[in-house]
């Protein structure tokens, strides 16, 4: 079984122009048109079996359509062999923010995405810190953005390894993921700083960027049990991804937790 952790789609009357919209603003060319059928098939060329959307919000007045649409995924998918499961958006600037993180939960979600840098809000800040608390309590998964954002190089760093430190320090553990293997193009400070900390790093975008020498160090420091297969499609190709990530010759015990069981483990799923 092949689980892809970090994936994004939008309704399909807003799709290609999203995508292509975000694509031109950041440089970065996509590989799917970010549609749902277009997830499905890159994941059935890879033979992925799984893939978690993860939303995000730009103001907290898209809150109510982008959960809506991140349901009505849920819903598709969840009476046939699930393909595709949706996380939540939340910004941190919305109103009520612990009763939003329990609506969230309410409604059968398992986990919520941010993104610092897009919300202009560091990942320390207390606005953050009420919505991880209360995730927390409710124990669901965050999953953040973490490190540089390529489609916005001269923007502030708002997740970096000593943010989430203090994050950690202050919360105390929780279910927290940090995408672009805990820091993207931060490798040495995610090696010196949050290697064999209580938690996970996704793999997302950074196959194609990190140099193999720094994936394994971290790998070897962090260990194999919180480590999650991610792609960041349709910024990143499944299949391309798969094939570098393959090409490290890891044990068979550890591609198949990065592939599978740890992802299984956190979402709960048999």
């Amino acid at each position: 079984m092949r689980i892809d952790f970090h994936t994004h789609i939008f309704p399909d009357k807003i799709a290609k122009r999203t995508v292509e919209h975000l694509a031109e603003q950041g440089g970065i060319p996509p590989y799917s048109d970010g549609s749902v059928a277009g997830l499905l098939d890159k994941m059935q060329e890879a033979d992925v079996d799984l893939a978690i959307n993860l939303p995000v919000l730009t103001s907290p007045s898209q809150f109510d359509s982008v959960n809506r649409f991140a349901a009505e995924v849920n819903q598709t998918f969840a009476d046939k062999d699930r393909r595709i499961l949706s996380f939540a958006g939340i910004h941190p600037r919305c109103e009520n923010l612990e009763e939003k993180v329990k609506w969230i939960k309410s409604q059968g979600f398992l986990g919520l995405k941010i993104h610092p840098d897009y919300q202009d809000t560091y990942i320390n800040d207390e606005k953050y810190l009420r919505i991880f608390r209360t995730a927390k309590e409710e124990g669901l998964i965050v999953v953040t953005h973490a490190g540089v954002d390529d489609g916005y190089p001269n923007c502030p760093v708002h997740c970096t390894p000593e943010r989430v430190l203090d994050v950690m320090r202050t919360v105390g553990p929780f279910k927290l993921v940090l995408a672009h293997y805990g820091g993207n193009r931060m490798a040495d400070d995610v090696f010196e700083l949050l290697a064999g900390e209580d938690i996970y790093f996704d793999t997302s975008y950074v196959l194609r960027l990190i140099k193999k020498e720094d994936f394994l160090r971290i790998l070897e420091k962090h260990g194999d049990d919180r480590i999650l297969f991610a792609t960041d499609s349709p910024w990143s190709d499944l299949r391309e991804d798969i094939e570098i990530f393959r090409s490290y010759s890891l044990q068979p015990s550890t591609e198949q937790k990065i592939f599978a069981d740890n992802a299984k483990k956190l979402l709960g799923l048999k």
